[in-house]
């Protein structure tokens, strides 16, 4: 592909669109500026109060301490920014939101007949009944919706190569034909869409070149695309939203909406359920607000203009050998970046309601996923330098790094920091200047903890502001001793994190290239074995920590360090006992880790959980196995121009 950007607009400018474009770009100028100075700020203030505490540098460690605290420090003042930029976005409501988010909620969810659209499910050896048991939800959801289900059809891509698992995707299409074919008779049968499924042979660019595999053979046929995942759930409702959206938007060439992890068991699963439905809108509104059309595409749960996206989103091969160079593995990102490069702007919704997905329902299955989504950052390095990619684009890319990169930042500044506190027995910068004396510490010490703390608060104190919010997570009390609860598990899981990350980010330049293999998706519970092997690295940090704790024989370092110590030797227990669903049943009988998708639970939810616990349905009569062989298989309702060609 090439990499010049296009020296056209990819949508006609209307009469004066140029004066209008002039001060969105100075109102954007405005938001981001509010963003990035108080950030940048408050960075300087900190390392200024640090340099101050601690004085001119004794010597290569504690300058390298000090370095090191201001970096981990600054990072951390971009994020409270963003949670109190959130706030401040959230409690002035309309007045910032995108016309685009304004006229969601005006829009009727339904079908205008003014285009067509094709939502695409891509899948690679994933459980074949779990997959059809959501488009089964999809399909029903979409009937209720009203019209005649030819405006929308759902497309099954698979690339999957096993045999078995192939064929087992076959008979679970040939249940949900039958299905249908039973369903036509019905209230709900006429809204019914199409449901197609295809299998390739040629796996190359693996979900990138399924996608756009699928956008060359079918894409003239519709005008545009939902892009769902294999866990994906989204409601009828939603997409037809997402349409007329579209439809309305010329100049959009993308509408991202937030999909929260939902229906999974295990306590982890809970647990980061809650987490998430809690902590992340004030993330995403602030996201929203200061991105403007630079928004980014996150891979899933997003509908795209189908010919804008064919034309211009073509993923480069980067120079160089993998892990860092070769075909890009986190594409989305990229994806989006090149379609803005375009000149399409990408939109985010964050409080579009029924878009759901799956998260990994324990520790070690987290952890894995972290692995490879870290080395497919960093391979961005090769991708931000691009030649025509707005700021925001950039800037979204470069997040992507930084987030990971922040890792070994904070393992080297808690090794090294513990290290100039056992040889001095001062904890300095390691305990955030609390221990210390003087207004410059002080100072560091108020700056440091409320960066830290500021976000978790701001979310806990938009929730409890709301009433409709306090009753989605069960009410104030369930929700006070659920957070509490979190919190104290997140200083568990933090430094286990924040560990795998940073070996993550470190082998990753050390040239290994991860496997990137299908997601365990269902509840799992994980083996003592498993757990201590994929954490040894943990036992041996926090039994290399303990040892110089025992040796510094500093009672106040001990006690400062103990929470650290604990979280890395306990990590393979924390995995076992987390990762159990009777717990996490338990903790939901008891009112704990409660969400609105327990409080009030969609329809599209209840169906799927529902589907999960019942038998298949049996088959009408024996179907085909095709083996190896690619296949395209289409309803009996569709018309010739489905067939492949």
């Amino acid at each position: 592909m090439s990499l010049v950007p296009p020296s056209h607009d990819a949508v006609p400018a209307a009469p004066g669109a140029d004066l209008t474009q002039r001060q969105d770009a100075a109102s954007l100028r405005r938001r981001r500026l509010a963003l990035a100075l108080p950030t940048v700020a408050t960075a300087l203030a900190i390392a200024a109060a640090a340099s101050a505490s601690v004085g001119v540098p004794d010597g290569p460690l504690e300058a390298a301490v000090l370095v090191l605290f201001c970096l981990a420090m600054a990072w951390q003042a971009y994020i409270a920014w963003q949670y109190f930029y959130g706030a401040v976005a959230a409690g002035l409501g309309a007045r910032v939101m995108s016309a685009v988010e304004r006229q969601a909620a005006g829009l009727r969810p339904e079908a205008s007949g003014r285009s067509r659209t094709a939502a695409v499910v891509a899948i690679h050896a994933e459980d074949a009944a779990a997959v059809f048991a959501a488009i089964r939800v999809m399909a029903r959801s979409l009937a209720r919706t009203g019209g005649d289900g030819r405006d929308l059809d759902i497309f099954v891509l698979s690339d999957t190569r096993d045999p078995e698992i192939a064929a087992a995707e076959e008979r679970e299409f040939a249940r949900i034909l039958a299905w249908r074919e039973q369903a036509r008779c019905e209230a709900a049968g006429p809204g019914l869409p199409a449901i197609r499924y295809r299998r390739r042979q040629d796996n190359a660019g693996r979900k990138a070149g399924n996608i756009g595999e699928f956008c060359e053979t079918y894409g003239h046929e519709y005008d545009f695309m939902i892009v769902l995942d294999a866990d994906s759930l989204m409601t009828g409702t939603a997409m037809r939203r997402l349409v007329r959206l579209m439809e309305e938007n010329p100049r959009v060439g993308l509408i991202q909406t937030v999909s929260y992890a939902a229906g999974r068991d295990t306590l982890f699963a809970r647990i980061q359920q809650f987490a998430v439905r809690l902590y992340a809108p004030l993330s995403i509104r602030a996201l929203e607000t200061w991105q403007g059309p630079d928004g980014g595409y996150w891979g899933h749960n997003a509908i795209l203009r189908i010919e804008a996206f064919a034309a211009n989103a073509a993923l480069p091969v980067l120079p160089g050998r993998p892990p860092l160079g070769g075909e890009i593995l986190c594409h989305d990102t990229v994806e989006g970046a090149l379609l803005r490069r375009a000149g399409w702007e990408l939109r985010l919704l964050p409080e579009e309601p029924g878009t759901w997905e799956e998260m990994p329902t324990n520790l070690t299955d987290l952890l894995g996923r972290e692995r490879r989504w870290c080395q497919g950052n960093l391979q961005h390095l090769g991708v931000i330098r691009l030649p025509g990619l707005t700021a925001g684009s950039r800037w979204h890319i470069g997040a992507g790094i930084l987030s990971y990169l922040a890792a070994p930042v904070w393992i080297a500044f808690l090794g090294l920091g513990t290290w100039q506190a056992v040889r001095s027995g001062d904890l300095g910068l390691l305990a955030y200047g609390l221990t210390s004396e003087g207004p410059a510490a002080a100072i560091l010490a108020c700056l440091s903890l409320a960066v830290l703390a500021l976000p978790k608060l701001l979310s806990l104190g938009h929730v409890l502001l709301s009433p409709e919010r306090r009753a989605a997570f069960g009410g104030t009390r369930r929700l006070l001793v659920s957070a509490a609860l979190e919190q104290a598990l997140w200083v568990l899981l933090w430094p286990v994190l924040t560990l795998f990350n940073a070996g993550a980010v470190l082998s990753t330049f050390a040239g290994r290239v991860v496997r990137w293999d299908t997601q365990a998706r269902d509840d799992r519970r994980v083996p003592w074995s498993e757990a201590c092997r994929l954490q040894a690295d943990s036992l041996v940090a926090g039994g290399l920590l303990a040892v110089a704790l025992v040796y510094a024989a500093d009672p106040l370092l001990t006690l400062w360090m103990a929470p650290l110590v604990l979280a890395l030797l306990a990590s393979p227990a924390l995995s076992v006992l987390t990762s159990r669903s009777d717990l996490g049943q338990a903790a939901r009988r008891r009112g704990l880790f409660l969400t609105v998708d327990d409080t009030a639970q969609a329809q599209e939810l209840r169906d799927l959980a529902a589907a999960r616990a019942a038998p298949p349905p049996a088959l009408p009569r024996p179907q085909p196995v095709r083996g190896e062989a690619p296949v395209w298989l289409a309803t009996a309702t569709d018309d010739a121009k489905a067939s492949p060609r």
